[in-house]
Formats: structure tokens, C-alpha cells, sequence
């Protein structure tokens, strides 16, 4: 990184010399100049990281050359240097734009310490104005687009975070999006270039899981021929992502508690502790604070994430997104696919917004890729709801999205998916847009037994 560059303006050529001798060794680097218009010129040519005038001077006072410099559209932090008789003038040019003043004489170390701020601020400033235009990228093409208030509460919350090393809890229903807002996090952050690691925590068992993050040594069980690194070894420096924190069992959540607590792990098999460096991202779609009440969850874990959480809103909070986000979906689709689909009628798109989308973003990218793969003309139209979102109109019309209905309402549309699919429950969980392992939990809350994710 070069050295931070100042431009010192002052009439004085002692002033100059002596500020450009005391600076010079305090790690800046230092242009000095006798006339205000050699300095604009030079700006020309060179932008510095800060400019230092002093108030009065013949030819141009540096209220003029703030004025000067704004007048250009170069954003460059401006201090000015001025007498006790002058307090006046360099209030006025704060007004008008400048950083900071200092009075006359002054001390060459509170002058130092001033300018120091001044760089600290900027620097802060330009990370900011960074980090908002790549949350605008890191959006552009995710499903985390859209202008209403929810999401762009949503996004707000992860630009906030996304800097702060911290553990998160990213609460939401299924298909919201909960893995997305886990990787803008993550790539937001300073350390993007790091590992994201992903563990489903309930698509496996205790042993499974407990060898899947910390790894194991050689011997450490049958089959354990060669050492093997674990998830959050192989993560450290970076952000593991907990997805269904919800679904470990009580011994696993005290073994994970201690690594959160303690950032070290011991490999299964093992005895010497390894340390690890990572920022913990859970995610669930449950309640943890009811499951910490009826003692589901273990409370000193739960506090350990819940540093701060970040709730989604399902899709039907924020249905003026669904036009956009169809339109991105299609987008996407006529890449992958290689087809050229406009869009869906006006009509079709009312079917959208009117549909309640229990399976959420997840569900609506799931049937829109459906419907672009079997498309026969440019612009889609439903001439009848697809059994997606074969909801009566009577039945939508009543239903309130409270807690109760929301779940009956979920629970006739799987099942009925899943009877239309001949019980096929890879095909039923793929067109519902969930995951097998939430199909199969959702099963056995329904009474539906003997049901496997493998068959």
C-alpha cells in the first residue's frame, strides 16, 4: 500500500518545509506548494488523499480553493489552517465543505493527529461507498433482488453485518432464502477470499455429523483408514454455515457449543486441540427461542449464534416482488436452457401474486423453470392454474396466513403433491422447491410412515 499523500498550501515557504520534514517521517508522503493554483494544477495531474491550506493568502484564500477543488467534483478532504482572528471565516468553510480546521500556531503533533482522523474517515468512507456497491452487484443476480420494504430492510441488516465478525442466526421459513443471506455475509465481508462451508445439519446422523466437523484420525473408528480433516478445520479463516441448526441432538449441540465458545476442535480419535478462526452462520426454520423454552435447545448455545439474527420474510410479505423475480428466473433459465422466453401475460402474473407460496422463493424459481423447459411460445400463459397453484379461490380469499391455517393449508398441498407423484418423494420434494430431508421430517409430523429420502 503507498503511502497516503498530502498537498500542504501555504504562502509561507518556511511553513512548507517544516511540515513537509515533520510529515515526511510520520509515513506520508508530502507535496508542498507557495501558490494555491500550483496546487490545483497539480490536483490536475495527482489526487492526494488530503489537502492542508492555510486560510489567508494573496493570490487565492483557502476558502477559494475549497471552493476550487468542490467546483471540479473531486471528493478530497480539505483542512484549513487559520488565525484566532479568522475562527469565523473556517467555521464558514466547514460549512462549505471542509474536514476540519486548526488554529494557528499550532502544534505539529495535534496537526498530525488531525490529519490522521481525516485519512481514518476517509478510509472508512470508501470501504462504506465500496461495500454498498457490491451488496448492489451481489444482488443484482440473486434471488434476494426486489424493491419492497422487507427486502430492502433485509438487505440493509446484511450490508450492517457483513463487516462485523460476528455469530448470526438467519431465521425464516423453508425456500426463503436463508443459505443466500449466509453467503452475502460471507462474500461482504473482508475475508471472501476465505472458506464458505456448508453443513446440512439434518441431512445426517451424530456420528456421521460429529466426523463431518471435526474430522478424525486414522483408527478413530472401522473404515477410518487415513486421517481426515473436518469441516470446520478445513473453514477456518472463514464462515461456516449451520443450515437447520434446529435438527442436532443434544449431545451434538454440547459438543458444538464448546467449539463456538472455544474455537478449538478435536478431531474424532484425537486429543490435542486444534484451534480454528471462524464466524458461525446458523440457519432455521423453527423457532429456537420456544425450543430453547421447552428445553429443545440448549439456551447457552442459542445465545452463543444468536449474537445478532436476521429474520427473511417469506414470499408472501413481499409479493411486488414476484414480477422481478420471475423476469430474473427466466433470465437465468433462458441461459441454462438456451431458449427464449419473453415472459408470462398479465393474466398468468396475477395467478402469481395471488398464490400464497408455502415453498417460497424456492418454489416459485422451482415452477418457473418448469414452465420455461416445457414452454412452446415466447410469452406464457396459464390457461389453468398448474396444480402448483390450484388453491380455491374461496380458500385463498379467507385464509389469513395466522400460524394454524398456514400449517393445514401446507400439509393438504404435500401430501397432495406427493399422492399426484404416485408417493415418488424425490419428485414430490423437487417440485415442491424443499429439500429431501424436510419433505421426510414433514412426513413423519403427518403420521406418514415408512418413509425414506433414498427410496
Amino acid at each position: 500500500m503507498p503511502k497516503p499523500l498530502l498537498f500542504f498550501v501555504d504562502d509561507d515557504p518556511k511553513a512548507g518545509r517544516l511540515f513537509e520534514r515533520f510529515c515526511g517521517a510520520e509515513q506520508f508522503r508530502v507535496a508542498t506548494f507557495n501558490h494555491p493554483h500550483a496546487a490545483l494544477a497539480a490536483l490536475e495531474q495527482t489526487l492526494p488523499d488530503l489537502v492542508i491550506t492555510d486560510l489567508k493568502m494573496p493570490d487565492m484564500s483557502g476558502i477559494e480553493l475549497l471552493q476550487s477543488v468542490r467546483a471540479r467534483s473531486i471528493e478530497i478532504p480539505v483542512m484549513i489552517i487559520t488565525g484566532y482572528s479568522s475562527v469565523e471565516n473556517a467555521i464558514e468553510a466547514l460549512r462549505l465543505g471542509a474536514a476540519d480546521f486548526i488554529k494557528k500556531p499550532y502544534d505539529m503533533e495535534e496537526l498530525l493527529h488531525q490529519v490522521t482522523l481525516i485519512l481514518e474517515s476517509r478510509k472508512l468512507k470508501q470501504e462504506n461507498q465500496a461495500l454498498r456497491a457490491a451488496l448492489a452487484n451481489q444482488h443484482e443476480g440473486s434471488e434476494l433482488l426486489g424493491e419492497s420494504a422487507a427486502i430492502k430492510t433485509l438487505r440493509e441488516m446484511i450490508f450492517k453485518l457483513a463487516a462485523i465478525r460476528c455469530n448470526v442466526i438467519v431465521s425464516g421459513e423453508s425456500g426463503t432464502g436463508k443459505e443466500l443471506v449466509a453467503r452475502d455475509l460471507h462474500q461482504l465481508s473482508s475475508w471472501a477470499d476465505k472458506p464458505f462451508v456448508v453443513i446440512d445439519c439434518g441431512a445426517v446422523t451424530d456420528t456421521l455429523l460429529e466426523s463431518e466437523l471435526f474430522g478424525h484420525e486414522k483408527g478413530a473408528f472401522t473404515g477410518a483408514d487415513r486421517q481426515r480433516i473436518g469441516r470446520l478445520e478445513s473453514a477456518s479463516g472463514g464462515t461456516v454455515f449451520l443450515d437447520e441448526i434446529c435438527n442436532i441432538s443434544d449431545a451434538m449441540q454440547t459438543k458444538l457449543l464448546r467449539v463456538v465458545q472455544e474455537q478449538k476442535i478435536v478431531r474424532v480419535g484425537g486429543t490435542e486441540p486444534i484451534e480454528i478462526d471462524v464466524r458461525f452462520v446458523a440457519a432455521t426454520n423453527r423457532d429456537l427461542t420456544a425450543m430453547v423454552r421447552s428445553g429443545e435447545f440448549r439456551e447457552d448455545l442459542y445465545h452463543r449464534l444468536n449474537v445478532v439474527q436476521i429474520h427473511v420474510p417469506p414470499l408472501r410479505e413481499r409479493r411486488d416482488d414476484i414480477p422481478l423475480l420471475i423476469e430474473h428466473f427466466i433470465s437465468v433459465m433462458n441461459r441454462r436452457y438456451r431458449r427464449d422466453i419473453q415472459g408470462f401475460d398479465a393474466a398468468s402474473l396475477r395467478h402469481f401474486q395471488d398464490y400464497h407460496w408455502p415453498g417460497n422463493v424456492r418454489e416459485l424459481k422451482n415452477l418457473v423453470e418448469r414452465l420455461v423447459v416445457l414452454a412452446d411460445q415466447p410469452v406464457l400463459k396459464l390457461q389453468t392454474p398448474p396444480s402448483a397453484l390450484n388453491v380455491a379461490e374461496s380458500e385463498s380469499e379467507s385464509l389469513d396466513y395466522d400460524e394454524p391455517d398456514l400449517k393445514t393449508l401446507e400439509q393438504r398441498y404435500i401430501l397432495k403433491t406427493l399422492q399426484r407423484l404416485n408417493g415418488n418423494r424425490e419428485r414430490t420434494a423437487q417440485t415442491l422447491g424443499i429439500n429431501k430431508s424436510t419433505l421426510w421430517r414433514k412426513l413423519q409430523q403427518y403420521g406418514v410412515t415408512g418413509v425414506s429420502v433414498d427410496e
